[in-house]
């Protein structure tokens, strides 16, 4: 990821933090590794000064960022995004070929004399 405010007054701190943007990104030259988290799709920007070891799975053998690390490590459970994807698109077929019973609607059949 590169973000250049070289040629502008910069964003403040406070706006990049939610973004999950390190302290001085906005201002000047940021330049920063970037990865994929494999259980949720999240780009995740990879903090240059970061010392605590990034979070990865054993069953998918993929770094994942640290919401899913803390899910996995509660859990112990590997559920990457190519597993939830599958798991869609099989519930979604399992719809289409099993709908649900028709629906009847009640309808009375009433006649009208004509005198």
């Amino acid at each position: 990821m590169l973000i250049d405010n070289r040629e502008s007054p910069g964003v403040e701190d406070a706006a990049l933090a939610p973004l999950g943007l390190p302290s001085g990104a906005g201002r000047g030259l940021f330049e920063s590794a970037t990865y994929t988290c494999s259980h949720c799709n999240a780009v995740v920007v990879m903090e240059p000064k970061r010392t605590r070891a990034r979070g990865f799975c054993l069953g998918c053998g993929q770094q994942i960022c640290d919401g899913c690390e803390y899910i996995r490590a509660r859990t112990l459970a590997c559920r990457s995004m190519d597993q939830r994807i599958t798991e869609l698109q099989e519930r979604d077929a399992v719809k289409q070929t099993d709908p649900d019973p028709p629906l009847t609607l009640l309808h009375q059949d009433t006649e009208t004399t004509h005198g």
